[in-house]
């Protein structure tokens, strides 16, 4: 076993709702716009990233999730809306947003982010904003193409779903994207 695994701790999306997205996805790329796209099996609501971990943290990472699950209760969310980080101007991120019980899902960050600062990881510095990566832009590109876009499927939204699970995922990087592995989870709301 390696002496460090880059990981990060996240909600899994439901498979119909990654589907959803993949076809949207799909759609964006007709309009002809210079996007790496995120692998839809690679779609997560992320809660915390933690970069690389001494492998020897595992076993207390995984127990503050779960103290963070325990206290938690599963949360009704809608994937809902596209834009991008940091703005139109320089977009680096392109994202489908999220609707429903938010202020759930932030208490539940928040609490993850407090219960790590237990086991010395620093809380982060910029607020929490729930969001579905589905691309990254690494280049320039006509802005009147890219805005026509982002408008067209401004109004995208999937079903409701549930997000009852946080899981911690450890992260390979590869040639060819990222690959992710299901190490630990907990049920929110079960001891």
């Amino acid at each position: 076993m390696p002496d460090t695994i880059r990981t990060f701790i996240a909600v899994e999306i439901p498979k119909n709702i990654i589907s959803d997205i993949r076809d949207l996805q799909q759609d964006l790329k007709a309009y002809g716009v210079d996007i790496r796209w995120i692998r839809p099996e690679n779609i997560h609501l992320t809660l915390k990233f933690l970069g690389d971990v001494p492998a020897a943290d595992m076993d207390s990472i995984f127990r503050v999730i779960s103290r963070t699950a325990e206290g938690g209760s599963p949360i009704s969310l809608q994937a809902k809306g596209i834009g991008v980080f940091p703005g139109v101007k320089r977009p680096r991120i392109l994202w489908v947003g999220l609707t429903g019980q938010l202020e759930l899902l932030s208490r539940l960050q928040k609490t993850l982010d407090s219960n790590l600062k237990g086991i010395a990881f620093s809380p982060e510095k910029r607020p929490f904003k729930g969001h579905l990566t589905i691309g990254r832009i690494k280049t320039k590109m006509n802005s009147k193409i890219f805005v026509d876009a982002l408008m067209a499927f401004r109004s995208f939204e999937s079903e409701t779903f549930i997000a009852d699970r946080i899981v911690l995922f450890k992260s390979e990087l590869k040639p060819n994207g990222a690959e992710y592995t299901d190490l630990a989870s907990a049920t929110l709301g079960c001891p």
